[in-house]
């Protein structure tokens, strides 16, 4: 971790971090059956992307538990996988919002609204949790900045529910469910340049003599 005074990176191995990580596990999972209910309920595209997100929080937090205190080939590629599952998702998130730009539909701003707020506050705790474990290997980092813009996608939700109930339109919940598209592209984008950074030193240090 930073300010360790020393040149090793954090790479998960402490029992504080590994407790830390299974309360974030269990949050994520309880909050995707929450806002997936909410999403279908209201309608919300901008709930469903934050479900979605939620879900794969939960399996990829599950994978870096796993491979804490394996070879470090073993973390720098769990760490691209769910690098390039985040690639996936906007993509998927994208897809969905145009077809809902085709077909619109006004979402429940009142759905919207408070469970955006309860999944923001999910975010929150999982975020400050995970604060401290932020300077970490591809593998540690991942987690946190994903817990990080998690937080700011449900503070869009809370907007656009808002945007939804003033204008009438569902155009506020599509225009959120493009920005948390684009965020979760731009965080694969960094996930994925640190792990094959991290796979090509380990590459490295195996061929030196």
């Amino acid at each position: 971790m930073s300010g360790c005074g020393c040149d090793v990176i954090f790479d998960g191995t402490s029992e504080a971090y590994k407790r830390v990580l299974w309360i974030v596990i269990a949050i994520n999972a309880v909050m995707f059956v929450v806002e997936l209910s909410a999403g279908l309920a209201s309608d919300s595209m901008a709930l469903r992307a934050d479900a979605l997100d939620f879900l794969a929080d939960s399996v990829t937090y599950a994978i870096s538990l796993y491979v804490i205190g394996r070879p470090a080939h073993w973390r720098s590629m769990a760490a691209l996988f769910k690098g390039v599952s985040l690639a996936a998702m906007g993509v998927w998130v994208l897809a969905m919002t145009i077809y809902r730009v085709i077909y619109l539909g006004n979402p429940d701003e009142t759905i919207m609204g408070s469970i955006g707020a309860l999944a923001f506050v999910a975010n929150a705790v999982s975020a400050l949790l995970l604060l401290r474990f932020r300077d970490g290997d591809a593998n540690v980092r991942s987690v946190w900045l994903c817990s990080r813009n998690d937080a700011i996608g449900n503070l869009a939700v809370i907007l656009a529910a808002g945007g939804v109930f003033l204008s009438g339109t569902a155009w506020p919940d599509l225009f959120v469910a493009f920005l948390m598209a684009s965020l979760f592209l731009h965080s694969a984008t960094r996930i994925v340049q640190q792990a094959l950074g991290e796979i090509k030193v380990n590459k490295l240090a195996k061929e030196t003599p």
